[in-house]
C-alpha cells in the first residue's frame, strides 16, 4: 500500500530474502531517525516530573558503597535543591533503567545510545590488612609471601578487553606470583575491600574505590608496583538529558569531588 501510494518500489524482494531500494533505505533511515527523536521526547517528557521532586543517579553497588556514599551530605549542603537518590545496578548494559536519569558506569566508555563524559581512570594495585605480611606497612613486603594466603578479586563478567585482576596486574608490573594460590572473587568491589580489611587474604585494590582505607590505615600497600587499569568510570545519561540544570548541577558536583582526591601516589 506504501508502495503503491508512493509510486515507488521500497523493496527488491528475492524468494529468500528482500533488500530495500534506494528509496526504501532512504525512508528506513528517516524512520529510524524520528522513533528514535520520539524516545527522546517521551524520555524528556517523564523527566519533567522529576524536576521538582528529585534525581535519580544510577551506578554499581561497590562503587555507590564505598565512593559516593561518604560524599552524598557534601552534595545535600550544596544542593539543598535537589533530593537525589541512588539506584545501584550491576548489569552489564549500555542503557540506564527507566527509573534513572543519569548513570556512572564502569568500563571501555562503549555506551551506545547514551551520552558519555570520562569522569576518572583507575589503577590497580595489591592491599591488605597492616599486619598480614611481613613489611606490608613500608610496601617492602616479599610477592614471594603471597604463598599460602587467598587472592582477593572482583569478579569481571562478560567484559570487553582485559579486567584489572591479579594476572593483569602481574603481567604489567613484571611480578611473577607463586603457584598454586589459592583465589577468591567476589561480585562486587566493596565486599573485595572489607574482606581485606578484615585478614581474609590480599586484594587487587582499584585505587578509587580503597584511597578512604588506604587513608585511614585500615588497608597498607605491600608492594609499590602499580599498574594503570583499561577501565574507567564514566558518566552517562540521555542525550536528551544533558542539558537538565539538576543533572548539570550532579556533574559539576561529582567531578569536583574527583578532583579533590588524595591518592597515595599520583593522581588517577
Amino acid at each position: 500500500m506504501l508502495e503503491t501510494w508512493l509510486g515507488r518500489d521500497l523493496l527488491v524482494r528475492g524468494a529468500r530474502r528482500s533488500k530495500p531500494t534506494a528509496e526504501g533505505q532512504i525512508l528506513a533511515h528517516t524512520v529510524d531517525e524520528s522513533l528514535g527523536r520520539i524516545d527522546e521526547v517521551c524520555n524528556d517528557i517523564r523527566r519533567q516530573k522529576f524536576k521538582a521532586s528529585g534525581l535519580v543517579v544510577c551506578c554499581p553497588p561497590g562503587f555507590a558503597f564505598t565512593w559516593l556514599f561518604p560524599r552524598l551530605l557534601d552534595f545535600d549542603l550544596k544542593h539543598p535543591e535537589i533530593s537525589l537518590s541512588i539506584s545501584t545496578d550491576s548489569a552489564e548494559m549500555s542503557r540506564l533503567p527507566d527509573s534513572a536519569d543519569i548513570g556512572i558506569r564502569y568500563g571501555l566508555g562503549d555506551f551506545p545510545g547514551l551520552y558519555v563524559e570520562h569522569l576518572m581512570s583507575e589503577r590497580v594495585f595489591p592491599v591488605c590488612a597492616p599486619n598480614l605480611l611481613a613489611g606490608a606497612n613500608e610496601g617492602q613486603a616479599d610477592p614471594a609471601e603471597l604463598h599460602g594466603f587467598t587472592l582477593l578479586m572482583d569478579e569481571f563478567h562478560n567484559r570487553a578487553g582485559t579486567p584489572p585482576d591479579w594476572k593483569f596486574w602481574a603481567l604489567e608490573t613484571g611480578v611473577m606470583l607463586p603457584k598454586g594460590m589459592r583465589s577468591r572473587s567476589f561480585s562486587q568491589s566493596n565486599l573485595v575491600t572489607q574482606a581485606a580489611i578484615q585478614g581474609l587474604g590480599v586484594a587487587m585494590g582499584r585505587e578509587p574505590l580503597v584511597a578512604a582505607a588506604l587513608d585511614d590505615g585500615s588497608l597498607v600497600r605491600p608492594f609499590p608496583k602499580t599498574a594503570r587499569s583499561q577501565y574507567s568510570y564514566w558518566i552517562v545519561c540521555p542525550h536528551s538529558a544533558r542539558n537538565h540544570s539538576q543533572i548539570q548541577s550532579f556533574i559539576a558536583w561529582v567531578r569536583g569531588q574527583v578532583s579533590r582526591v588524595h591518592t597515595s601516589a599520583d593522581p588517577v
